[in-house]
């Protein structure tokens, strides 16, 4: 069980910011942070890892106190069980991609995930080279392992596939499943990938300027309306154009493009940015808007 509660002031972009959040995770659960930029979801991933302090609250993971402010208790990074993949890599400079990986091992009887993990990613003629010989996406991949070679109680992930292409984006989601479901992790996650957050997420906390606005199941959160159908499939609208009197608009699905017909009472409210469903209904395909526009990423 994790327990958070947390006060800090932040100053984003739109001045200054209270957040102000508490939640609980369970076991094993798989709990994404979903909000605009500047809501407060890095540094809620940030004051979990030990890397910044709250003002004010506790987090306690499987009954251990990591902080808690009353009490002056404030564990260091490394004595908290956690793996955590930022979009900054925090890879040593001076150590290879392997030597990277074998710093990161608990155990090392594990040595052999290392070959393994490294071939999934496609990145095993890669490991004797350093951090500055690597892509961007070369280095979250090699972040993204070392996290889980910690076996971790708590794996906190900001946007961990953010500069991957699609198929292998994929393969890591399912990598990242498979190990954190074979060690029984919780994963706190940042995305403002639909698919993804639908694959892979059990639960997902809504952020807006600080606080969490709403809680519930994928399906429950982006889609508001009970939509009766065969299908129903998230995507961000890309493109509207008025033919007559009708509407042509062209939604992006994962890395598809659709085009949907519409009328103008099923566009009214609708403009490009926006995060809709697209399901069918009476086998016709409808588009429906799923989070109100503040609090999707500008």
């Amino acid at each position: 069980m994790i327990r958070v509660r947390a006060k800090k002031k932040l100053h984003t972009s739109d001045g200054p910011m209270e957040l102000d959040v508490c939640f609980e995770s369970g076991v094993g659960e798989f709990v994404t942070l979903f909000g605009k930029s500047g809501a407060g979801k890095t540094t809620i991933l940030r004051m979990m890892a030990g890397l910044s302090e709250p003002e004010e609250g506790y987090i306690e993971v499987s009954k251990e106190v990591w902080f808690d402010s009353r009490k002056k208790i404030n564990w260091p990074v490394q004595k908290r069980s956690i793996g955590f993949v930022f979009q900054e890599h925090n890879l040593f400079p001076n150590m290879t991609v392997e030597e990277n990986l074998h710093f990161a091992l608990q155990d090392k009887k594990d040595a052999g995930m290392i070959e393994a993990l490294l071939e999934a990613v496609h990145l095993t003629e890669f490991q004797r080279r350093r951090p500055a010989q690597l892509s961007s996406g070369q280095k979250q991949r090699v972040a993204l392992i070392r996290a889980l070679l910690r076996k971790p109680k708590v794996l906190l992930l900001d946007e961990p596939f953010v500069s991957q292409d699609l198929e292998l984006r994929l393969k890591l989601q399912e990598e990242m499943l498979d190990i954190y479901k074979r060690h029984n992790a919780s994963v706190i996650f940042v995305s403002h990938d639909f698919s993804e957050i639908f694959k892979l997420s059990d639960r997902i906390l809504v952020l807006d300027k600080g606080r969490i606005q709403k809680s519930g199941r994928p399906d429950e959160i982006f889609a508001a309306q009970t939509i009766s159908g065969k299908f129903k499939f998230p995507g961000v609208i890309v493109d509207m154009r008025q033919e007559d009197f009708l509407y042509i608009v062209t939604v992006q699905i994962g890395n598809n493009l659709t085009k949907v017909v519409a009328a103008e009472n099923e566009v009214r409210g609708l403009s490009t940015g926006d995060h809709v469903l697209v399901a069918a209904k009476a086998f016709n395909p409808i588009i429906l808007k799923a989070f109100p526009k503040e609090n999707q990423k500008t």
